[in-house]
Parts: C-alpha cells; structure tokens; sequence
C-alpha cells in the first residue's frame, strides 16, 4: 500500500509539472527536456501557483496543511504561490453532502430533521480533514440556537495512516544519508506531528480543547471562543455555537468596519504570549481560515484541533530566552541554552554569543515588513549545525505558531514592531513568576499539601534533632559538635519561620 502511495505522489508530481519547482538547480536543470519529451501530454498551461494547489489538495490532508502553513509565509515565496495557497485554509474541496448526511444519521442514529431543526446541506467551509455545516438546533434547552456543525471526512484516517509511513521512509533517509539528520531528530519530530495529526481525528478531544480554552480567556475582551454542545458532540461531529466574524485576512472589511487594525496585530501578539506562558496551552493552527474578528475587534478562535502545550520549564527557558533576546544580552540566550540542554554542555558560551549576535542583531529595530525571517532561519540553523544544537520536538508545534503569529502580524500590520509590543508583557509575566508574586503564587498552589505535612514537622524535626545529638555525642570532638548545635539551632530557626509562613498560607486559602 505504501508503495502505491509513493507511486501517486510521483504520478501527481509529474502531472502538475511540479519538476519544474524540482529541476530548477543547475545540476539537474539538464533532466528537464528529457522529462517534457517523455510526459508530452501533460497540460501545463495553468500557473505554477495554481498547480501547486491542486497538487497539495489531490495529495490529501498532509499535504494541505503544509500548503496551509507557507501562505502565512508571504516574506517566505513570492506572492502569486502565497495568494493561492491561501485558499487552501478553508476551499478544500469538499466531500459530497450525501457522505456528510449519512455521517450524521449513522452517529444519531435517527433522520436528520429530527436531530435538527434545519440544516444546510452546502458547506460553508471545508478543509482538510473535516466540513463544516450551518444548521439550528431543536426545540429544548438549546432551542433555536444557530450552530456549526463539523464533521470528519470518511476515510481519512487511512489516508493520513499512509501519508505517516511515507513520511517516516523520508525520515530514515534523511538520518543516513545527510550528515545533520541526527541532529535534526526527524523521526522524532513526525510522531509529534502524528500525535497531533490523530488528536485532530477526534473531534470530542477538539471540543474539549475548546472547552478549555474558553475557560482560560472567560471575560477576555481579546478572544472570543464557541460555546460546545455536547449533548451533540461524538468523536466523528462536533456542533459548536455560530460565530459571526470577518475572516482576519480580510483587512479591508475590517478597517471599513471600524476595527483598528494596528491594535488588532497588536492584540494577536499578547494573545499568543497569553497563551503560551501564561497558561502552556495554546492554538497551534492560526492560519488566517482558522481565525475571525467581531465588530468589536475581539479575536474569535475557530479549529481546535491542534493545541500545544508547554511543561513549567520549557515555558521557563522559552521566557528567558525571549527576554534576553528582546534585551539584546545575546551572553544570556546562549546561557540558557547551555542550561536547558539544547546545546551541548561543553559549548563555550562566548562563541555561541557571537555568533547569535550576528544573526539577530541586524533585524532590531525594524518593521516586519523590513525583516527577511527567511534569511534569518536560514543564518539561525547554519548556526544551529555549526554549534551542534539539537531540535527539540516539543517545540516543533509553537515554532510553527509562531510563523503563523507573524504572518498575520506581516498581513495586518507591517509596521508593526513585534519586540517593543512583546517585552513589557513577558517581563511582567517573569516577575510574577520569578519574584516574589510567584513565590506566594507557588505557596497558595502548594497549600493542601501543606496542610497535611504542617502537623506532623514539629515531631519530624525533634525525632531528627534528638537522635542527630544523641547519636554522635560520644565520637564526634567538642568542637565539632558546638558547630553542629549551631547548624541545628540555625535548622530549628528556619523551620520555625517557614511554619509561621505556611500556616498563614493555609490560613488564607482556606478563608479567602
């Protein structure tokens, strides 16, 4: 089956003269008359950029989402590839309603017009690995509500089975026959992707997502999220509250509506930053298709089946790293990654200083639009492979958003200046974290469980105390054992100011 999935990807490459994007080096330039003599049949007439689309979409969900993510890029290709690939996010063909009726029918187990009170059987959108219906619910709780209806297309978890395989092949080959595929970590980096990629085939996790995100943006008035039904809600259909929004790519209506577009990019970066310090959970799928704005200018986040998490540590290192970075104390960026293990821990930390300096340092100072991110990749993993820093697959997902982030930044707003718009917030976040807010934070979270050890320090410490002297009274010197009661007068002192500090941690968690 994997064999036949190769052939396909090489039939479709060929079909849509994608050789040309192929053959453009100069060393297999030479291959192209013979290619052209060979497959004389085939129509080339239509654009590049429009047989690149219908290549990624003929080639199934995998594909498409790669196409989804270089048209956030438009500093990345030239323009005429990103505008069409743009209408991948959410033009994908979409599957026949019959299939997405009898979904529905299968899952309910009843006729459609008694699940709802009408349904749209034309998609309003379709992308690749599920369509969405509008349609209103029946009478009951929720009578007369307008809902989105998102139902997975049939079969393509097969498909993506297929695409996975294939991908793994590539990885292997990539780790033996290119001297930095360890480093890369390929292999690794698939099955985060494919973790995700599975997550996405369940749309009741989806749903739970957006649950959760909601609840960590209630009464925000820079993101909106749906409302689940779930009474509605099955790992093959999602039903999700109607928004009414104007897609973020179409900055026109926006400005025509009355939205301040600037404060609206500005408003996208404190939301991602939100998202991944704050709370080490976050959208991972911010193409345009998958974002709107109200007539208020407050985000709505649609699609949420990709979300990242972030441990306390990475968020931690990633923290340090970007404020060192905004600060230029490029001394710092290198240390943390030393400390967190990135970079191997014989790396002198002078070298690697200089050398990002003289990646990043010409970018400060800049509008977006004045910024070459794919140069400065580029300079990033020369860098990389010259310093032997490793990929790390957990981040594989928030450097994606991130390229998402500040395409749409790019596409709002290209003046806008990304570092002074980010600094103050992940300062403000750290000294929460780090000073004395977060060490009062940390003790508020830790007080259940103090509430269980506090009764029993008082006879920890005197069994430790008594048995300490007792014990080495007879073969320890006067001198040394007049140090030792110091120490433990110094012991019983600490403990008893940090006895008086826990019970009124408890005292306040129990009463507030």
């Amino acid at each position: 089956m994997r064999l036949f999935r190769l052939i396909k990807i090489i039939f479709v490459v060929l079909r849509f003269g994608l050789d040309e994007f192929l053959l453009a080096h100069e060393r297999v330039r030479w291959m192209r008359v013979p290619l052209n003599i060979l497959l004389f049949l085939r129509n080339t007439d239509k654009p590049r950029a429009v047989r690149l689309r219908l290549a990624l979409e003929a080639l199934g969900p995998i594909f498409v989402k790669f196409g989804q993510m270089l048209s956030t890029r438009r500093d990345l290709m030239p323009l005429d590839i990103a505008d069409e690939l743009a209408r991948l996010q959410d033009q994908v063909p979409p599957f026949p309603s019959a299939q997405a009726i009898a979904v529905l029918e299968s899952v309910y187990r009843k006729p459609l017009l008694e699940v709802f009170k009408s349904f749209e059987e034309t998609p309003v959108a379709s992308a690749s690995v599920a369509q969405v219906h509008f349609a209103v619910l029946p009478d009951g709780t929720n009578a007369g509500h307008d809902v989105a209806v998102k139902i997975l297309r049939p079969g393509i978890e097969r498909v993506i089975l297929h695409d996975l395989a294939l991908l793994y092949i590539c990885a292997d080959l990539i780790e033996r026959l290119w001297a930095d595929g360890h480093r890369l970590r390929p292999r690794e980096v698939i099955a985060e992707f494919e973790k995700h990629l599975h997550d996405e085939l369940d749309l009741m996790l989806e749903a739970s997502n957006a649950s959760q995100l909601k609840r960590n943006f209630a009464g925000s008035p820079l993101l909106k999220v749906p409302e689940m039904y779930w009474d509605y809600c099955h790992v093959e259909v999602m039903v999700m509250e109607r928004m009414y929004g104007i897609p973020v790519s179409q900055v026109d209506a926006l400005r025509d509506s009355g939205v301040d577009i600037k404060k609206l990019a500005a408003n996208g970066v404190e939301i991602f930053y939100t998202q991944v310090f704050r709370d080490g959970f976050f959208h991972a799928d911010m193409h345009p298709g998958n974002v709107q704005v109200a007539p208020n200018g407050q985000y709505i986040a649609l699609d949420f089946g990709i979300m990242g998490t972030l441990t306390d540590v990475d968020k931690r290192y990633l923290a340090q790293n970007f404020i060192a970075f905004f600060r230029r104390d490029y001394k710092r960026v290198a240390e943390v990654h030393i400390e967190s293990g990135w970079a191997p821990a014989e790396t002198r930390v002078d070298e690697l200083e200089a050398a990002i300096r003289a990646v990043c340092e010409p970018i400060f100072d800049k509008p977006l639009r004045e910024v070459s991110f794919g140069k400065v990749l580029l300079r990033l993993f020369q860098t990389s492979r010259r310093f032997d820093i490793k990929v790390q697959p957990q981040l594989v997902l928030l450097q994606k958003t991130l390229l998402n982030v500040e395409g749409l930044g790019l596409q709002l707003d290209p003046e806008l200046d990304l570092w002074k718009t980010a600094k103050p917030w992940l300062e403000r976040w750290m000294a929460e974290q780090i000073g004395w807010r977060g060490f009062i934070k940390t003790l508020k979270a830790e007080a259940p469980n103090y509430a269980t050890l506090l009764p029993q320090l008082p006879r920890l410490l005197h069994r430790y105390l008594s048995n300490d002297t007792a014990d080495r009274n007879d073969e320890l010197p006067r001198k040394i054992l007049k140090q030792q009661k110091r120490y433990n007068a110094l012991l019983t002192l600490i403990s008893l100011l940090l006895l008086g500090l826990i019970a009124f941690e408890i005292f306040a968690f129990y009463v507030r």
